[in-house]
Protein backbone atom coordinates (compact mmCIF):
# COMPACT_ATOMS: atom_id res chain seq x y z
CA UNK A 1 0.00 0.00 0.00
CA UNK A 2 3.16 2.59 0.72
CA UNK A 3 4.14 1.73 -2.86
CA UNK A 4 1.03 2.86 -4.45
CA UNK A 5 0.81 5.87 -2.17
CA UNK A 6 3.94 7.20 -2.92
CA UNK A 7 3.76 6.49 -6.97
CA UNK A 8 0.37 8.58 -6.41
CA UNK A 9 2.13 11.52 -4.89
CA UNK A 10 5.07 11.26 -6.67
CA UNK A 11 2.67 11.55 -9.95
CA UNK A 12 0.99 14.24 -8.64
CA UNK A 13 1.95 18.01 -9.49
CA UNK A 14 2.20 19.12 -6.37
CA UNK A 15 4.30 15.65 -4.96
CA UNK A 16 0.91 15.44 -2.86
CA UNK A 17 -2.29 14.24 -3.03
CA UNK A 18 -5.79 15.02 -1.11
CA UNK A 19 -6.83 13.10 1.32
CA UNK A 20 -9.90 12.09 -0.71
CA UNK A 21 -7.65 10.54 -3.03
CA UNK A 22 -5.48 8.82 -0.04
CA UNK A 23 -8.64 7.41 1.42
CA UNK A 24 -10.02 6.16 -1.62
CA UNK A 25 -6.99 4.22 -2.15
CA UNK A 26 -6.36 2.67 1.56
CA UNK A 27 -10.33 2.07 2.09
CA UNK A 28 -11.28 1.14 -1.96
CA UNK A 29 -7.74 -0.12 -3.80
CA UNK A 30 -8.48 -3.12 -5.59
CA UNK A 31 -5.35 -5.16 -4.55
CA UNK A 32 -5.17 -4.28 -0.95
CA UNK A 33 -7.41 -1.59 -0.05
CA UNK A 34 -8.73 -1.81 3.48
CA UNK A 35 -12.64 -2.79 2.51
CA UNK A 36 -11.54 -5.15 -0.16
CA UNK A 37 -8.88 -7.60 1.33
CA UNK A 38 -10.54 -10.72 2.41
CA UNK A 39 -10.05 -10.62 6.18
CA UNK A 40 -12.69 -9.91 8.99
CA UNK A 41 -13.72 -6.21 9.73
CA UNK A 42 -16.91 -6.88 11.59
CA UNK A 43 -17.64 -7.72 15.05
CA UNK A 44 -15.61 -9.10 17.78
CA UNK A 45 -12.96 -10.38 15.62
CA UNK A 46 -12.99 -7.38 13.17
CA UNK A 47 -12.21 -3.92 13.71
CA UNK A 48 -15.36 -2.47 14.21
CA UNK A 49 -18.96 -3.69 14.75
CA UNK A 50 -22.51 -2.26 13.58
CA UNK A 51 -25.74 -2.08 15.20
CA UNK A 52 -27.01 -4.34 12.34
CA UNK A 53 -24.62 -6.82 13.54
CA UNK A 54 -25.20 -6.22 17.17
CA UNK A 55 -28.67 -8.17 17.26
CA UNK A 56 -30.72 -10.24 14.58
CA UNK A 57 -33.45 -7.93 16.33
CA UNK A 58 -32.23 -4.42 14.64
CA UNK A 59 -33.04 -6.24 10.86
CA UNK A 60 -35.93 -8.21 12.25
CA UNK A 61 -37.64 -4.30 13.02
CA UNK A 62 -36.56 -3.20 9.78
CA UNK A 63 -37.91 -6.00 8.00
CA UNK A 64 -41.53 -5.02 9.60
CA UNK A 65 -40.35 -1.25 8.47
CA UNK A 66 -39.97 -1.80 5.45
CA UNK A 67 -42.98 -4.36 5.14
CA UNK A 68 -45.24 -1.59 6.31
CA UNK A 69 -44.17 1.73 4.31
CA UNK A 70 -44.29 -0.76 0.86
CA UNK A 71 -47.85 -1.94 1.72
CA UNK A 72 -49.57 1.12 2.89
CA UNK A 73 -47.53 3.32 -0.06
CA UNK A 74 -48.53 0.86 -2.57
CA UNK A 75 -44.72 0.59 -3.10
CA UNK A 76 -42.91 -2.83 -5.26
CA UNK A 77 -41.59 -4.84 -2.41
CA UNK A 78 -37.87 -4.16 -3.58
CA UNK A 79 -35.22 -3.50 -0.63
CA UNK A 80 -31.98 -2.08 -1.72
CA UNK A 81 -29.13 -2.22 0.85
CA UNK A 82 -26.11 -0.23 -0.01
CA UNK A 83 -23.11 -1.69 1.75
CA UNK A 84 -24.41 -4.99 2.90
CA UNK A 85 -21.26 -5.97 4.95
CA UNK A 86 -21.54 -9.65 6.23
CA UNK A 87 -25.28 -10.37 4.70
CA UNK A 88 -26.31 -10.50 8.39
CA UNK A 89 -28.85 -7.40 8.46
CA UNK A 90 -30.25 -8.54 5.16
CA UNK A 91 -30.46 -12.35 6.48
CA UNK A 92 -32.72 -11.11 9.43
CA UNK A 93 -34.60 -9.07 7.51
CA UNK A 94 -35.64 -11.94 5.04
CA UNK A 95 -36.05 -14.17 7.90
CA UNK A 96 -39.31 -12.25 9.58
CA UNK A 97 -40.21 -10.63 6.48
CA UNK A 98 -41.02 -14.57 5.39
CA UNK A 99 -42.50 -15.22 8.94
CA UNK A 100 -44.60 -12.69 9.18
CA UNK A 101 -45.85 -12.09 6.00
CA UNK A 102 -45.11 -14.88 3.62
CA UNK A 103 -47.81 -13.48 0.32
CA UNK A 104 -45.94 -10.50 0.47
CA UNK A 105 -42.45 -12.23 0.87
CA UNK A 106 -43.13 -14.06 -2.66
CA UNK A 107 -43.04 -10.72 -4.40
CA UNK A 108 -40.15 -9.18 -2.54
CA UNK A 109 -36.77 -8.70 -4.27
CA UNK A 110 -33.54 -7.55 -2.12
CA UNK A 111 -30.83 -5.69 -3.43
CA UNK A 112 -27.67 -5.39 -2.20
CA UNK A 113 -24.89 -2.67 -3.42
CA UNK A 114 -21.39 -4.48 -2.43
CA UNK A 115 -17.48 -3.66 -3.60
CA UNK A 116 -16.05 -6.06 -1.33
CA UNK A 117 -14.87 -9.25 -3.02
CA UNK A 118 -14.96 -10.82 1.17
CA UNK A 119 -18.25 -9.22 1.91
CA UNK A 120 -20.06 -10.56 -1.10
CA UNK A 121 -18.53 -14.05 -0.35
CA UNK A 122 -19.89 -14.24 2.99
CA UNK A 123 -23.26 -12.36 1.68
CA UNK A 124 -23.30 -15.58 -0.60
CA UNK A 125 -22.78 -18.13 2.18
CA UNK A 126 -25.82 -17.11 4.66
CA UNK A 127 -28.19 -15.43 1.64
CA UNK A 128 -30.15 -16.80 -1.40
CA UNK A 129 -28.38 -14.93 -3.74
CA UNK A 130 -29.65 -15.42 -7.29
CA UNK A 131 -33.18 -16.19 -5.75
CA UNK A 132 -34.39 -13.62 -3.15
CA UNK A 133 -30.90 -11.55 -3.23
CA UNK A 134 -29.21 -9.54 -6.37
CA UNK A 135 -25.59 -8.50 -5.76
CA UNK A 136 -24.51 -5.67 -7.79
CA UNK A 137 -20.99 -3.49 -7.39
CA UNK A 138 -22.70 -0.32 -7.88
CA UNK A 139 -25.88 1.61 -9.03
CA UNK A 140 -24.78 2.44 -12.59
CA UNK A 141 -24.44 -1.63 -12.50
CA UNK A 142 -28.34 -2.01 -11.36
CA UNK A 143 -30.09 0.60 -13.81
CA UNK A 144 -29.33 -2.11 -16.43
CA UNK A 145 -32.17 -4.49 -14.69
CA UNK A 146 -34.18 -1.49 -12.45
CA UNK A 147 -33.90 1.16 -14.63
CA UNK A 148 -36.99 2.71 -13.20
CA UNK A 149 -36.30 2.15 -9.43
CA UNK A 150 -38.85 2.42 -6.91
CA UNK A 151 -39.00 1.03 -3.54
CA UNK A 152 -36.70 1.68 -0.72
CA UNK A 153 -32.71 1.94 -0.49
CA UNK A 154 -31.15 1.80 2.92
CA UNK A 155 -27.68 2.29 4.45
CA UNK A 156 -26.08 1.42 7.63
CA UNK A 157 -23.25 3.41 7.93
CA UNK A 158 -22.26 4.21 4.31
CA UNK A 159 -21.37 7.93 4.15
CA UNK A 160 -19.04 7.94 7.55
CA UNK A 161 -16.57 5.85 5.54
CA UNK A 162 -16.56 8.04 2.36
CA UNK A 163 -13.54 10.18 1.88
CA UNK A 164 -13.68 13.63 2.35
CA UNK A 165 -11.28 16.46 1.50
CA UNK A 166 -9.72 18.16 4.40
CA UNK A 167 -9.30 22.25 5.09
CA UNK A 168 -8.03 23.80 7.61
CA UNK A 169 -8.03 27.64 8.79
CA UNK A 170 -4.45 29.37 9.71
CA UNK A 171 -3.90 33.45 10.06
CA UNK A 172 -7.44 34.06 8.89
CA UNK A 173 -6.56 32.07 5.43
CA UNK A 174 -8.58 29.03 4.04
CA UNK A 175 -6.01 25.75 3.22
CA UNK A 176 -5.89 22.60 2.38
CA UNK A 177 -4.44 19.35 4.39
CA UNK A 178 -3.11 16.84 1.93
CA UNK A 179 -0.73 13.83 2.22
CA UNK A 180 2.43 13.63 1.29
CA UNK A 181 6.38 11.74 1.37
CA UNK A 182 8.98 13.07 4.32
CA UNK A 183 12.12 13.33 3.60
CA UNK A 184 12.73 9.97 5.60
CA UNK A 185 10.19 8.04 3.30
CA UNK A 186 7.18 8.36 5.59
CA UNK A 187 3.71 9.65 5.30
CA UNK A 188 3.28 13.25 6.34
CA UNK A 189 0.56 16.25 5.77
CA UNK A 190 1.56 19.83 3.93
CA UNK A 191 -0.28 22.39 3.89
CA UNK A 192 -1.70 24.73 0.22
CA UNK A 193 -3.94 27.23 -0.34
CA UNK A 194 -7.22 26.66 -0.86
CA UNK A 195 -8.08 26.96 -4.58
CA UNK A 196 -10.88 24.43 -4.98
CA UNK A 197 -14.17 25.95 -6.22
CA UNK A 198 -16.35 23.47 -4.87
CA UNK A 199 -14.83 23.51 -1.06
CA UNK A 200 -15.39 27.35 -1.10
CA UNK A 201 -19.18 26.68 -2.40
CA UNK A 202 -19.69 24.21 0.11
CA UNK A 203 -18.72 26.69 2.86
CA UNK A 204 -20.58 29.41 1.12
CA UNK A 205 -23.66 27.03 1.05
CA UNK A 206 -23.26 25.66 4.26
CA UNK A 207 -22.94 29.08 5.49
CA UNK A 208 -19.92 27.17 7.70
CA UNK A 209 -17.06 30.03 8.90
CA UNK A 210 -13.90 28.33 10.32
CA UNK A 211 -12.12 29.21 13.41
CA UNK A 212 -8.59 29.76 13.72
CA UNK A 213 -6.88 26.18 13.84
CA UNK A 214 -9.41 24.74 12.95
CA UNK A 215 -9.84 21.53 11.17
CA UNK A 216 -12.74 20.65 8.95
CA UNK A 217 -13.40 17.51 6.82
CA UNK A 218 -15.56 18.36 3.39
CA UNK A 219 -17.84 15.72 1.90
CA UNK A 220 -17.95 16.06 -2.00
CA UNK A 221 -17.95 12.43 -2.60
CA UNK A 222 -20.97 12.52 -0.39
CA UNK A 223 -22.59 15.36 -2.48
CA UNK A 224 -21.43 13.46 -5.88
CA UNK A 225 -23.14 9.83 -4.41
CA UNK A 226 -26.53 11.89 -3.49
CA UNK A 227 -26.85 12.70 -6.93
CA UNK A 228 -26.52 9.58 -7.71
CA UNK A 229 -28.82 7.96 -5.58
CA UNK A 230 -31.81 10.65 -6.72
CA UNK A 231 -31.37 10.04 -10.09
CA UNK A 232 -31.45 6.13 -9.29
CA UNK A 233 -34.61 6.33 -7.50
CA UNK A 234 -38.08 7.24 -8.89
CA UNK A 235 -40.25 7.03 -6.52
CA UNK A 236 -39.66 5.42 -3.21
CA UNK A 237 -37.86 6.35 0.39
CA UNK A 238 -34.63 6.51 1.81
CA UNK A 239 -33.53 5.74 4.63
CA UNK A 240 -30.11 6.90 5.97
CA UNK A 241 -28.29 5.56 9.90
CA UNK A 242 -25.19 6.78 10.50
CA UNK A 243 -23.26 9.08 12.96
CA UNK A 244 -22.56 12.90 12.73
CA UNK A 245 -23.20 16.76 13.40
CA UNK A 246 -25.44 19.50 12.13
CA UNK A 247 -23.50 22.43 11.64
CA UNK A 248 -24.33 24.25 14.88
CA UNK A 249 -22.62 21.27 16.95
CA UNK A 250 -19.66 21.27 13.97
CA UNK A 251 -18.50 24.40 15.23
CA UNK A 252 -18.64 23.47 19.19
CA UNK A 253 -14.87 23.84 20.43
CA UNK A 254 -14.82 20.02 21.28
CA UNK A 255 -14.74 19.66 17.27
CA UNK A 256 -12.16 21.98 16.67
CA UNK A 257 -9.89 19.22 15.35
CA UNK A 258 -12.31 17.51 12.87
CA UNK A 259 -13.34 13.87 13.29
CA UNK A 260 -11.23 11.83 10.55
CA UNK A 261 -10.25 8.84 12.37
CA UNK A 262 -8.80 5.47 12.09
CA UNK A 263 -10.27 1.77 14.23
CA UNK A 264 -8.33 -1.14 14.50
CA UNK A 265 -9.05 -3.95 16.29
CA UNK A 266 -11.64 -1.73 17.71
CA UNK A 267 -9.26 0.93 18.85
CA UNK A 268 -9.50 4.40 18.12
CA UNK A 269 -6.36 5.75 15.84
CA UNK A 270 -6.12 9.47 15.85
CA UNK A 271 -3.58 9.77 13.20
CA UNK A 272 -5.36 9.00 9.94
CA UNK A 273 -2.05 8.21 8.39
CA UNK A 274 -0.73 5.02 10.42
CA UNK A 275 -1.25 2.16 9.56
CA UNK A 276 -2.67 2.15 5.45
CA UNK A 277 -4.95 -0.14 4.32
CA UNK A 278 -4.42 -2.40 7.85
CA UNK A 279 -7.52 -0.08 9.51
CA UNK A 280 -11.30 1.17 8.79
CA UNK A 281 -11.26 5.49 8.43
CA UNK A 282 -14.18 7.11 9.28
CA UNK A 283 -15.84 10.96 9.78
CA UNK A 284 -18.56 11.73 10.94
CA UNK A 285 -20.88 12.87 8.44
CA UNK A 286 -22.78 16.26 7.83
CA UNK A 287 -26.81 16.07 8.37
CA UNK A 288 -27.34 19.50 7.31
CA UNK A 289 -25.32 18.77 4.41
CA UNK A 290 -27.29 15.12 3.83
CA UNK A 291 -30.21 16.91 4.10
CA UNK A 292 -29.56 20.08 2.12
CA UNK A 293 -27.92 18.37 -1.26
CA UNK A 294 -30.42 15.17 -0.82
CA UNK A 295 -33.40 18.06 -0.83
CA UNK A 296 -31.41 19.95 -3.77
CA UNK A 297 -31.44 16.53 -5.92
CA UNK A 298 -35.58 15.91 -5.32
CA UNK A 299 -35.24 13.86 -1.99
CA UNK A 300 -37.27 15.67 0.33
CA UNK A 301 -36.57 15.61 3.82
CA UNK A 302 -39.12 13.60 6.32
CA UNK A 303 -37.35 13.54 9.58
CA UNK A 304 -34.57 12.74 11.46
CA UNK A 305 -34.21 11.24 15.07
CA UNK A 306 -31.69 9.49 17.36
CA UNK A 307 -31.61 6.01 16.76
CA UNK A 308 -32.65 4.73 20.13
CA UNK A 309 -35.77 7.18 19.64
CA UNK A 310 -36.51 5.55 16.09
CA UNK A 311 -36.38 2.25 16.95
CA UNK A 312 -38.77 2.75 20.46
CA UNK A 313 -40.98 4.58 17.66
CA UNK A 314 -41.10 1.73 15.01
CA UNK A 315 -42.23 -0.47 17.70
CA UNK A 316 -38.97 -2.51 18.73
CA UNK A 317 -40.20 -3.50 22.48
CA UNK A 318 -42.71 -5.46 20.94
CA UNK A 319 -39.65 -7.86 20.26
CA UNK A 320 -39.21 -7.82 24.07
CA UNK A 321 -40.58 -11.51 25.06
CA UNK A 322 -41.42 -12.89 28.77
CA UNK A 323 -38.98 -15.49 29.60
CA UNK A 324 -39.06 -17.74 32.61
CA UNK A 325 -35.98 -19.87 32.68
CA UNK A 326 -32.61 -18.51 34.38
CA UNK A 327 -30.33 -19.25 31.25
CA UNK A 328 -28.89 -16.12 30.66
CA UNK A 329 -27.88 -17.77 27.37
CA UNK A 330 -31.17 -18.62 25.65
CA UNK A 331 -32.45 -16.72 22.58
CA UNK A 332 -34.95 -14.96 24.23
CA UNK A 333 -33.10 -13.82 26.85
CA UNK A 334 -29.83 -12.74 24.26
CA UNK A 335 -32.21 -10.79 22.22
CA UNK A 336 -34.11 -9.21 25.58
CA UNK A 337 -30.82 -7.97 26.71
CA UNK A 338 -29.82 -6.56 23.03
CA UNK A 339 -33.14 -4.53 23.01
CA UNK A 340 -32.45 -2.95 25.95
CA UNK A 341 -28.26 -2.40 25.03
CA UNK A 342 -30.19 -0.37 21.77
CA UNK A 343 -32.41 1.81 23.79
CA UNK A 344 -31.05 2.35 26.80
CA UNK A 345 -29.12 5.84 27.69
CA UNK A 346 -25.37 5.42 26.98
CA UNK A 347 -26.02 2.57 24.59
CA UNK A 348 -24.84 2.19 20.99
CA UNK A 349 -28.00 3.94 19.74
CA UNK A 350 -27.22 7.12 21.24
CA UNK A 351 -24.14 7.44 18.63
CA UNK A 352 -26.55 7.36 15.78
CA UNK A 353 -29.14 8.87 14.18
CA UNK A 354 -31.83 7.68 11.66
CA UNK A 355 -32.88 10.08 8.42
CA UNK A 356 -36.00 9.60 6.59
CA UNK A 357 -36.05 11.05 2.92
CA UNK A 358 -38.78 10.82 -0.13
CA UNK A 359 -38.76 11.29 -3.52
CA UNK A 360 -42.29 11.60 -5.42
CA UNK A 361 -44.13 9.49 -2.81
CA UNK A 362 -46.68 11.02 -0.20
CA UNK A 363 -45.52 9.50 3.28
CA UNK A 364 -48.15 7.82 5.42
CA UNK A 365 -48.77 9.88 8.63
CA UNK A 366 -47.04 7.48 10.40
CA UNK A 367 -43.89 8.59 9.61
CA UNK A 368 -44.15 12.18 9.45
CA UNK A 369 -45.76 12.08 13.03
CA UNK A 370 -42.75 10.01 14.21
CA UNK A 371 -39.97 11.81 12.51
CA UNK A 372 -41.19 15.74 12.52
CA UNK A 373 -40.27 15.83 16.02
Amino acid sequence: MLNILKKLIEDSPQQAITYEEYMNAVLYDETCGYYMKHIQKIGKQGDFITSSNFSNVFGMLFSKVFSEVCTKNELPFLICEIGGGNGRFAKAVLEEWKKQSPETFDLLTYIIIEKSPYHLKLQQEILLVGEKVLQYASIEEIKGDFPQYEGIIISNELFDAFPVRVIEKHKNELVEIKVSIDPDGNLCERVFSLEDDQIINYLNEQKLSLKENQRFEVPLAMITYLQELSHFLTSGLMITIDYGYTNEEWMLPYHQKGSLRGYLNHQMIKDPLKHPSEMDLTTHISFDALQYYGEKNGLQFIGKLRQDEFLIEAGILEYLQDHHDHDPFSEKAKQNRAIRSLIMNGGISESFHVVIQAKNLEVEDLFKQKLAK
